[in-house]
């Protein structure tokens, strides 16, 4: 239920033919005004600099750039506009920019001018996406999304599910190899 990094996507690609990865939205905070929410610094925290621990040891094991961003965003728009990357076959792409903008920029995924930067990076009709965000086209879907993943358990960011497995937490590629080949391992004894 969220990203996991392209090139661990692209690796588990690689590494199995035959299972299907799919992106899901997830609320992690629904309660975001529109405006967003200022982020209180945790210990040991700067603005813009690294994550306090745990998080900046669980980031930098799974090898990823994640700075405490001043500001907590509204994420509905985003993953709205992710909905729309993924019916025009740019869902990696968008989503791996819209990670970046957040953990690496510090940008507000809640302002259309950072989701338009991005959209257009990816070479996305803003036009076409625009009109879909004013309108809330994705809207039901992403609240689905959002439902099923309650229902699944999941509580967090990023959640995975591999078969019947359930984890969270930004984990380094051993992790979801592992679990992958129990869950292949399992199938093919049952």
């Amino acid at each position: 239920w969220c990203y996991i990094g392209l090139e661990r996507v692209d690796r588990l690609r690689e590494d199995y033919d035959s299972i299907e990865i799919e992106g899901k939205a997830f609320l992690l905070r629904p309660d975001i005004p529109k405006e967003g929410r200022p982020r209180r610094l945790k210990p040991g925290e700067e603005p813009n600099g690294p994550l306090g621990e745990p998080l900046k040891s669980s980031a930098e094991e799974a090898g990823l750039i994640m700075r405490r961003a001043p500001v907590t965003p509204y994420t509905m728009y985003a993953l709205e506009a992710t909905e729309f990357a993924k019916e025009q076959g740019k869902f990696d792409e968008f989503h791996l920019g819209m990670y970046k903008a957040l953990w690496e920029d510090s940008k507000d995924l809640g302002d259309f001018d950072v989701i338009r930067g991005v959209a257009e990076e990816c070479d996305l009709d803003w036009k076409d996406l625009h009109e879909c965000l004013e309108s809330r086209h994705y809207e039901e879907t992403v609240m689905g999304q959002f439902q099923e993943a309650v229902n699944y358990g999941i509580t967090g960011i990023p959640g995975f599910i591999i078969g019947n497995v359930l984890f969270t937490g930004a984990r380094p590629y051993g992790i979801f190899k592992a679990v992958t080949d129990k869950v292949i391992g399992q199938r093919n004894e049952g």
